[in-house]
């Protein structure tokens, strides 16, 4: 963690945090744009990732990283030209290098006719991408030239069985997916607020799975488990599911990196899905998460800008990394733009508007029997909600973040004001200003 005090503004990157007399401007990514906040420099921690700077050659690298892989053969060597091909992408929440991680990858695999490649689009349960979208994501040349559809986890026609879920039932997947020859999974590796890490088999499960399969996964007594945590894969009910999901088809390739706030790549993590998984799992904790000695009464946060603070359900990540270090009882403010609002579609904001409190949302989602697509990052923020008070700055209208038992924010710096007559003025404050892109700790060392 970066001192408030100790560290000189030049040490800090260029427009992100700059330090004036008794003011500290900080930077927040939300939206496209990003938000200005001041505060005061005696009082406040910012909490950032480690900034690592991003590989000098990235092509050169990611060359070397799948020639020379992790417990598996070089990627050119595992598909063979009459082969059918699936690559599994993750979808417009997730900010993915994708368009160029796309480019090298079939530039090793240009033995493979186009027409043998399917891109996948792994959606799980979110919304398909639009044309425009998945342009950006994977770009114009590789849209035009290669077969990429969106996932749909709620269309059984294009859904065949996979498999069966260790006490869970069959498992149904991309029909796709299914029914390739080969299979590769790209991914980012970062801490994930249930899973532990996102990244591995995470890219296949659930990403290209059922809905119902996905409901079962997203249990109530699987989320509400400890175990489902931030950086943790060891005893971790989440992680297991999507080990042992993700698996039931083979899975030939994994690429997978971590990248830094400027979206180059840091780390190239390439070949068998565990052993690449778990490698970049150790460089992500290294460099992402933050050892904190205290709580503080008031954590600044944001969930990355975009595109992962499109809307309230994904900016509920960067509000449960300010949890983990909020003092019981404390105020949580969140700025996260939501363009798309709740979003509109599935059971989250229907869930939060029909009760009258986060302990109800709660009595509903654990009441033996229930299930709703959705239900889960309901209980989440609810969960939340029942420690702390969560404040949002976003472009949802004021009465819509009421009934979702929040508070709208107008002015973050105002907020923090009228909380110091609150309570104790110049009591210490945390920010966040990558959101979920940094995971604080408490530790007693």
């Amino acid at each position: 963690m970066r001192s408030r005090t100790s560290t000189s503004a030049r040490m800090y990157r260029s427009l992100d945090i700059v330090i004036q007399s008794r003011a500290m401007r900080v930077r927040l990514q939300y939206g496209t744009e990003g938000l200005p906040l001041e505060v005061d420099p005696e009082r406040a921690d910012v909490i950032e990732p480690k900034y690592v700077s991003g590989l000098a050659d990235e092509e050169a690298a990611f060359r070397c990283a799948v020639r020379r892989p992790i417990e598996s053969r070089p990627l050119r060597d595992l598909v063979r030209a009459s082969e059918h091909l699936a690559i599994v992408i993750p979808d417009i929440t997730r900010p993915l290098v994708t368009e160029r991680l796309l480019l090298w990858t079939l530039g090793e695999l240009s033995h493979l006719p186009a027409r043998n490649i399917t891109i996948i689009n792994g959606t799980g349960s979110h919304r398909p991408n639009t044309a425009a979208e998945l342009a950006s994501m994977v770009g114009r040349e590789t849209l035009n030239r290669y077969r990429v559809i969106n996932h749909s986890a709620h269309d059984p026609a294009t859904l065949a069985p996979a498999g069966l879920s260790p006490g869970d039932g069959t498992v149904r997947m991309n029909r796709t997916y299914v029914e390739a020859d080969r299979r590769i999974v790209l991914g980012f590796i970062e801490p994930h607020f249930m899973a532990g890490f996102s990244g591995g088999y995470k890219g296949i499960f659930p990403a290209v799975a059922d809905i119902e399969s996905i409901m079962r996964y997203h249990r109530a007594e699987v989320i509400g488990d400890p175990g489902s945590t931030w950086g943790r894969l060891e005893g971790n009910p989440t992680q297991e599911l999507i080990r042992a999901n993700g698996s039931l088809l083979p899975v030939d390739f994994c690429i997978n990196v971590t990248q830094n706030r400027d979206r180059r790549i840091t780390g190239l993590f390439c070949g068998s899905v565990l052993a690449a998984h778990e490698r970049g799992c150790v460089f992500a904790r290294e460099t992402a998460m933050v050892a904190c000695r205290r709580v503080y009464p008031v954590v600044v946060t944001t969930n990355g800008g975009y595109p992962l603070d499109q809307n309230l359900y994904q900016a509920v990540k960067g509000i449960s990394a300010a949890a983990q270090i909020v003092r019981e009882g404390g105020l949580i403010l969140a700025a996260a733009e939501c363009r798309d609002g709740f979003p509109a579609h599935g059971n989250f904001r229907k869930l939060l508007f029909e009760h009258d409190s986060p302990e109800a949302v709660l009595r509903t989602i654990l009441a033996p029997g229930f299930s709703v697509y959705d239900q889960w990052e309901a209980q989440l923020l609810a969960m939340i909600l029942r420690k702390s008070r969560v404040g949002l700055y976003s472009t949802i209208p004021p009465a819509d973040v009421r009934r979702a038992h929040i508070e709208p924010v107008e002015d973050l710096g105002a907020r923090i004001r009228d909380e110091d007559a609150r309570t104790a003025a110049g009591a210490p404050l945390a920010v966040l200003p990558e959101g979920p892109m940094t995971i604080p700790y408490l530790t007693q060392d």
